[in-house]
C-alpha cells in the first residue's frame, strides 16, 4: 500500500445502565469474570473511528472528544495493533457524559476493539475479549462489555465474555429517562473497596428471582431496592430519584454514577415527571433502548 494510502473502519458501541448485579470474580481465567445482574442497552454510546497506514513503527494514538488520556481503550488499540509495522490512529465520540455509570469505559474499548480488529481482519471473539480484559484489568467495570454485544433489556445469566458468560437480549420498547445530578464518580475507586463489595453482594440478594426473561416491573422492582439496598447515591441524587417516585415513575441509580435512569408508568406520570425536572433544571434526555448491540463497518480508503 503506497502513496500515504490507509485503511479506514468505524465502530459504534452502545452506552448501558446497570440496575442491579452482583461481581463474581473467582474464575481462574479472567474471560469468565465480570457481574451477574441486568442492565439496559441504550441508544447512545461511543463511535470509533480508526485509521490504519503501514510503514514505520508499530504506533497508537488515540484521541477522543474528552480532550484527555482514555487509557482503557488505549490498552486495546495497542494490543489488537501488535508489533506492527504502521500506525494506528482512533478517535473516539461520546455521545453521554463519562463516569456517571453509563458505560462509556466499556462502550470506548468496544468501539475499539471492533474498529481495530475490522481493519486488521481479526475475529470479531477476539477483539470482544481483548475489550473485556482491558476494562476489567483497567478498572472501568464489571461486565459491561458482555452487556453491550446486544441490544434491550439485558440479562447477565453467567459472568464474564463469551464463551464463558452468557447474558440474554430482549426488547424494550419503552423510552427511558436518564439523568445526572452532580459530577462523576470514580469506578476503580467504588469498585476496588471490599467494604463496598461486600455491600453490593448484600444488596444483590434476590437477583436470582429475576429470571432470564424480565418484564420491565420486575426489572425495575429489584433495581430500586437495589439502589436502595446498597446505599452509594449522593443525597441530592436520593432526593431525585424520591421524587420521582412520588411522582408515578420507576427511578434507581445507574450503578455507578452520579446518574438515575427512570420509567414513568403512565402517560400523565411521564408529564409529571418531565415538568418537574425542567422545573428543577434537572440534566436529563428520553431516550431508546438499543436495537443491536456493538457493531462495524470498513471504509473506503483514507
Amino acid at each position: 500500500m503506497g502513496g500515504g494510502e490507509g485503511r479506514q473502519a468505524v465502530a459504534f458501541a452502545p452506552s448501558h445502565v446497570t440496575g442491579i448485579f452482583a461481581p463474581s470474580l473467582t474464575a481462574r481465567d479472567p474471560r469468565g469474570r465480570g457481574s451477574v445482574g441486568a442492565g439496559i442497552v441504550l441508544e447512545l454510546g461511543v463511535r470509533a473511528t480508526a485509521r490504519y497506514r503501514v510503514g514505520g513503527r508499530a504506533r497508537v494514538c488515540l484521541t477522543s472528544d474528552l480532550g484527555r488520556r482514555l487509557e482503557i481503550s488505549e490498552e486495546v488499540a495497542k494490543r489488537l495493533l501488535g508489533a506492527g509495522p504502521g500506525r494506528l490512529d482512533i478517535h473516539l465520540t461520546h455521545d453521554l457524559p463519562v463516569g456517571q455509570g453509563f458505560g462509556s469505559s466499556a462502550a470506548g474499548a468496544t468501539a475499539t476493539a471492533l474498529a481495530a480488529a475490522r481493519l486488521f481482519g481479526r475475529p470479531r471473539l477476539e477483539a470482544v475479549q481483548v475489550a473485556h480484559l482491558a476494562d476489567l484489568f483497567g478498572g472501568g467495570g464489571l461486565g459491561g462489555v458482555a452487556a453491550v454485544l446486544g441490544g434491550g433489556l439485558e440479562v447477565r445469566v453467567r459472568p464474564g465474555i463469551p464463551p464463558f458468560g452468557q447474558v440474554i437480549h430482549r426488547p424494550f420498547p419503552e423510552a427511558l429517562l436518564v439523568g445526572v445530578v452532580g459530577g462523576p464518580l470514580p469506578s476503580p475507586a467504588i469498585l476496588s473497596s471490599p467494604r463496598v463489595l461486600t455491600r453490593i453482594h448484600h444488596a444483590a440478594r434476590g437477583l436470582d428471582r429475576l429470571g432470564p426473561r424480565p418484564t420491565t416491573a420486575e426489572f425495575f422492582a429489584l433495581s430500586e431496592r437495589f439502589t436502595d439496598r446498597v446505599g452509594l447515591a449522593p443525597l441530592p441524587l436520593r432526593d431525585v430519584i424520591r421524587a420521582l417516585r412520588r411522582r408515578g415513575a420507576w427511578a434507581a441509580q445507574a450503578m455507578f454514577g452520579r446518574s438515575f435512569f427512570a420509567r414513568p408508568r403512565s402517560p400523565p406520570a411521564r408529564r409529571e415527571v418531565l415538568r418537574w425536572l425542567t422545573e428543577h433544571r434537572i440534566r436529563a434526555v428520553e431516550l431508546r433502548a438499543a436495537n443491536r448491540g456493538a457493531n462495524a463497518r470498513s471504509l473506503g480508503p483514507s
